[in-house]
């Protein structure tokens, strides 16, 4: 969607012309998961990182969300091996065997301990690795390493770790000398409890541990947390960020501010690629009475199907926005009467909106980027959230899935 992209180079740069930190090399293959698509990556830093990890609280939460989780608490990861096409989830102990083997293979290849590798999966879920093929292509690889594998081409990265995904989404930023990079994936089973997919972000900043996981957060709450496509949040989400510093230390509110441009920009990218989506939905609330409200009075709206419907066929049925924050029922300090709802800035209630009227808003709905604003008036708090519309595609695509 070249609005929403155009939007988003004024903060960052996208695309394959992303920059690159430095210090960090990459490996894409294919290793027989799924036709001949690209379906196995590594990103690997010469040297240990500062990294944290954000996840899905799902509880059928996968072996490399569990093995990330338990790598994170032990050290210095300084390498992420990403596995498309398999999720490796719901496959009993043998698939936490097999993500740990995974782990080790990659450390081989890399020169590190295993727990410095962190496993990313993403695919079909009940469906056990190729162990055979992944040991037969890691042992090959292991005689030569990363060494001859040049700096990192996340962008071949980016691509490798799609599965529905129609484009890759990459994303870069500055934070004084320093470099942020990230790179996503994520088309459906998108409505986060943490995260979103799989979400990869690269810096050379140095920065101590505590304080790249605060700003990690913060940033991923109100960006990769607030984005929804279908409602559904997957058994995989995993979101991490990785500084080697190799470009020494930034000021800590430069490098928040690029992670947030960065990490921002993903989450747009995502609602654009939403799986049959031809159009990002953000909604934006404001006056609520804390930031909690406001998320989950967007969230109601972002998911709402009749939302999503009206959307997709410019329907000016602005009235299925006041029946999506109805349903906040617990929620009794809204009161209907203090509510506005603007669409692109035109609002549409509580004022009656004539032919004419109904008509401008119709044409607004028919842009590539529909903005819904509401106002609460319950306090001071805001919030935005993203999403995309529901087509008969989104159908077709889920249907076939395994197919």
């Amino acid at each position: 969607m070249a609005e929403i992209r155009r939007r988003e180079t004024n903060e960052v740069t996208t695309g394959a012309a992303v920059a690159v930190p430095q210090g960090f090399v990459t490996y894409a293959a294919n290793i027989g998961i799924k036709d001949e698509t690209t379906d196995f990556s590594i990103v690997a830093s010469t040297q240990p990182c500062t990294a944290e990890g954000v996840f899905t609280r799902s509880l059928f939460a996968g072996p490399s969300v569990i093995l990330c989780r338990d790598h994170l608490r032990q050290g210095s990861p300084c390498a992420v091996a990403t596995v498309s096409k398999n999720a490796n989830v719901a496959t009993g102990p043998q698939g936490d065997r097999d993500a740990r083997e995974l782990a080790e293979l990659v450390a081989r290849v890399v020169g590190c301990r295993p727990a410095d590798v962190l496993v990313g999966s993403t695919g079909v879920i009940g469906r056990p690795y190729p162990m055979d093929r992944i040991r037969a292509h890691l042992g090959q690889l292991a005689v030569s390493g990363l060494g001859g594998a040049g700096p990192a081409d996340l962008a071949t990265v980016a691509r490798a770790i799609m599965t529905t995904d129609t484009v890759p989404k990459l994303a870069s930023a500055r934070a004084g000398q320093a470099v942020v990079t990230g790179i996503a994936k994520g088309s459906g089973m998108i409505q986060p409890d943490m995260a979103t997919l799989l979400a990869y972000v690269f810096t050379d900043a140095a920065v101590a541990r505590e304080e790249l996981a605060g700003a990690f957060r913060r940033v991923v709450d109100v960006t990769l947390n607030s984005l929804s496509i279908d409602t559904d949040t997957s058994t995989s989400d995993t979101a991490l960020v990785l500084a080697n510093g190799a470009a020494g230390p930034v000021p800590p509110g430069e490098l928040e501010q690029a992670l947030l441009a960065v990490c921002r920009s993903l989450t747009l990218q995502l609602a654009a690629d939403g799986e049959g989506a031809t159009k990002v939905i953000q909604v934006t609330v404001a006056s609520a009475r804390d930031a909690a409200q406001a998320k989950r009075v967007a969230k109601a709206v972002v998911n709402s199907p009749l939302v999503k419907c009206a959307v997709h066929g410019a329907d000016p049925n602005w009235g299925r926005v006041i029946m999506a924050i109805g349903k906040c029922s617990d929620d009794t300090d809204i009161v209907p009467g203090a509510v506005r709802v603007s669409f692109g800035g035109l609002e549409v209630y509580p004022r009656n909106l004539d032919a004419q009227a109904l008509e401008d808003l119709a044409k607004l709905m028919r842009s590539e980027l529909v903005e819904i604003d509401i106002v609460l008036a319950t306090g001071r708090a805001t919030a935005t959230v993203w999403g995309c519309d529901l087509t008969a595609d989104y159908v077709r695509i889920n249907a076939d899935y395994t197919t």
